[in-house]
């Protein structure tokens, strides 16, 4: 199969490994992570702003969008990346794990999942079909198939159903996608916490030849030590020369855990919902800046950043503005979050070309984790 997402790597540092991935949108380097921007936004950031953090790939979601304002509008309007602005990559997810965590009500079949809107109750069918037409109205540099995210904890059986369904619709989102140059179609391995149903998935995914290849199903309450249990078993089936993807995931010190195991790309809702809830994170650790000891506080959240939010307001003006409930604090507070987060990818990935990742990493854990 001709690779049409091209993914070069540049270096390794252990199992670590620094590329780039060549988009139609422009080349994404990895390690990355990507701010998601579920409803075609970056909750309380600006398109621009988003850019400026040093974010070459947002995600998007085919569940919320399939709902509102729907796919075939946005696609009238001349698709995701002009609706919001946005001219680099854009991911999306499936909406498999929306439709589980959201939908009133739901019926899983081999067709797919019927189930009714969390919006206004309306019926609606998604299949592995039917996401890749979304998708693909979307105009999405990166589709993820179709898959049944496997509820945590799963006995063995449960989780060996769940996942051979997934593989089956694997199949059929891969006969449904249609392939560009510059666009790519990943696979997602489920098999919850059992090794042998990780390896069964990975194995079947691999020989259906896809652009990339995701880790499903983790980040659902298994906790940190037994989702990198898992990486450890599974990430080494995956192949060299195309991306990982860890879905969902994470902390910074999930990150780096992640990045030391030969992960390349992430997602997490955590730096912006955070950053509205008043939380920031810092080299140092989190801090809730609506806590009374930043109230006089006029030191910044990080004075070398080159981010304005981290390094040009004071604590005790974020504190103000996060107890008085102004919506400039969920922008300022969430703008550092993610610029913090592309910070962290920045010097991993300089650490990988360096050589000096495991370094970086004891260094940061010890004091990110030290609080």
């Amino acid at each position: 199969m001709t690779n049409r997402l091209p993914f070069t790597l540049h270096a390794t540092d252990g199992n670590a490994r620094r590329g780039t991935l060549h988009t139609a949108h422009g080349p994404v380097e990895t390690p990355v992570f990507m701010p998601v921007g579920t409803a075609a936004t970056v909750k309380a950031m600006l398109p621009e702003t988003v850019a400026q953090t040093g974010a070459d790939i947002v995600l998007g979601n085919t569940y919320h969008l399939m709902l509102r304002p729907t796919a075939e509008r946005i696609a009238k309007l001349g698709g995701l990346h002009h609706f919001m602005r946005w001219d680099k990559a854009i991911l999306t997810d499936s909406g498999g794990f929306q439709v589980m965590s959201l939908a009133k009500i739901r019926e899983i079949s081999e067709e797919g999942v019927r189930f009714q809107s969390h919006l206004d109750g309306s019926s609606h069918m998604l299949s592995p079909e039917r996401s890749m037409e979304i998708q693909h109205l979307l105009g999405s540099d990166i589709t993820m198939i179709f898959d049944e995210c496997t509820p945590f904890p799963a006995s063995h059986q449960t989780a060996r159903e769940s996942m051979e369904l997934s593989l089956r619709w694997a199949e059929r989102s891969k006969q449904a996608y249609q392939p560009r140059e510059g666009y790519g179609l990943f696979g997602i391995v489920q098999g919850s916490v059992y090794e042998d149903l990780r390896t069964a998935s990975a194995t079947a995914l691999n020989q259906m030849e896809f652009d990339g290849m995701a880790i499903g199903g983790l980040a659902v309450g298994e906790g940190q030590a037994e989702m990198l249990r898992v990486l450890d078993f599974t990430v080494p089936q995956l192949p060299d020369d195309k991306p990982r993807y860890l879905m969902g995931v994470g902390k910074p010190d999930d990150l780096v855990e992640a990045v030391l195991r030969g992960v390349d790309m992430f997602d997490c809702v955590l730096p912006t919902r955070s950053g509205r809830n008043g939380q920031a994170f810092t080299w140092q650790g989190t801090i809730n800046i609506r806590n009374a000891r930043y109230a006089d506080d006029p030191t910044p959240l990080d004075a070398g950043s080159t981010c304005p939010a981290s390094r040009d307001y004071s604590k005790a003006y974020l504190h103000h503005l996060v107890k008085s409930n102004e919506i400039l604090g969920a922008m300022l507070m969430t703008w550092h979050n993610v610029a913090f987060y592309q910070r962290l990818m920045q010097h991993m990935r300089d650490a990988i070309s360096a050589g000096t990742l495991q370094e970086f990493a004891e260094n940061f854990l010890r004091r990110y984790t030290k609080q």
